[in-house]
């Protein structure tokens, strides 16, 4: 099965789903009159999104491929494609100084084994270059870096997910199986900047545990530059997935060894910017906002159930904007997102999924 989160709990899905779905069965759609339209479909698997501007974007396939796609007045967009990474699940992409392109891999194969050969990297790429190179083994980092608040006896398992790349060339990477965030300089130099802690979550009705609230990892698969330079980082949240316990942190620039801590949100280098969403598989902003994109509002255990669960195709996006001491969430194109893996933010939002078979790169203006 295609997994977006590797999980121990993997043997209970189908049991646990089937008991939500009566649940979650009755939850409707509704619709917005948001401009969503599409710049070019026939992608398989599109997730990794980076808007360039004038009309040029970054996306990135299942097959591990990375393309430009160049929107053109009164004619179809044109799609160049540049290189490929190992596929599987397409990879994060990231634009940096110089005509630099970072991708970033994430895990493959069992949580537990070794590693894939090309998987858990970054690549950087370049106009001229025969091929992306690698350069960081992300699982490698993670073996001498281990998650001390692990929950599953994986304390050294790594998925990196999420990419941003910064102005003075060092690049960000949310490692979802790490529950960390790491920052990699072209030197070689790694540093991981923050630790994201489990949080104690209620147990959704009818799944059949003996404790009502379990702790349940953080899975950060996210990261982007918010509009006052601070980073961002925002959860998947792991097992049981209960839906609204998604939390977006705020980290001072600089940072290294910051703990983000649901018990003490507001404490340190790490504080918590939002709270209340599910399943972020990434985020993006502007200068007013933080884009926080779901892949599914009933969860990604949902999604990967052996059986289909009604409504669970539907994902959504965010847009969260301070006012005073508040966070205000504003869903775009409600109920119109099915599986968007990723979002970046230039003049319109551009968005790519579904993250399984034929997708498609769509914006909002």
């Amino acid at each position: 099965m295609r997994r977006i989160v590797r999980t121990t709990a993997a043997a209970t899905t189908a049991l646990l789903i089937a008991t939500l779905a009566p649940a979650l069965a009755g939850q409707g759609h509704s619709h917005q009159h948001d401009r969503l339209r599409t710049v070019v479909d026939g992608l398989d698997g599109p997730r990794g999104v980076d808007t360039l501007g004038r009309g040029r974007t970054l996306v990135t396939e299942s097959d591990g491929s990375f393309s430009l796609v160049v929107e053109r007045r009164h004619r179809p967009p044109k799609v160049v494609e540049l290189g490929s990474v190992p596929g599987g699940f397409a990879p994060a992409i990231a634009a940096g100084r110089r005509g630099r392109v970072f991708l970033l891999t994430g895990a493959a194969g069992e949580p537990g084994s070794p590693p894939v050969e090309g998987s858990s990297t970054l690549y950087e790429w370049r106009h001229g270059y025969d091929a992306p190179k690698p350069v960081l083994d992300v699982a490698a980092y993670q073996v001498g870096d281990p998650d001390p608040d692990d929950l599953e006896q994986l304390p050294t398992d790594s998925n990196p997910f999420g990419l941003a790349a910064l102005r003075d060339g060092s690049v960000l990477i949310a490692d979802a199986a790490g529950n960390d965030l790491l920052r990699w300089w072209p030197d070689g130099t790694v540093r991981t900047v923050a630790r994201f802690k489990p949080r104690v979550v209620d147990v959704p009705d009818g799944i059949p545990l003996p404790e009502e609230q379990v702790p349940s990892e953080a899975v950060s698969t996210s990261v982007t530059v918010g509009p006052d330079g601070y980073w961002y980082v925002g959860e998947l949240r792991g097992f049981p997935a209960t839906p609204g316990t998604s939390q977006v942190w705020r980290i001072k620039p600089g940072s290294v060894g910051a703990v983000c801590d649901p018990e003490k949100p507001w404490r340190g280098r790490c504080t918590r910017y939002a709270d209340g969403l599910t399943s972020i598989v990434d985020l993006g902003a502007d200068r007013r906002s933080v884009y926080a994109v779901s892949l599914s509002k009933l969860s990604w255990l949902a999604v990967e159930a052996e059986e289909p669960v009604p409504g669970a195709e539907i994902g959504a996006l965010f847009r969260l904007t301070r006012h005073g001491h508040h966070v205000r969430a504003k869903e775009l194109a409600k109920g119109r997102l099915v599986l968007p893996g990723g979002v970046d933010v230039g003049r319109g939002i551009y968005l790519t999924g579904p993250v399984f078979g034929s997708g498609a790169l769509t914006k909002i203006r």
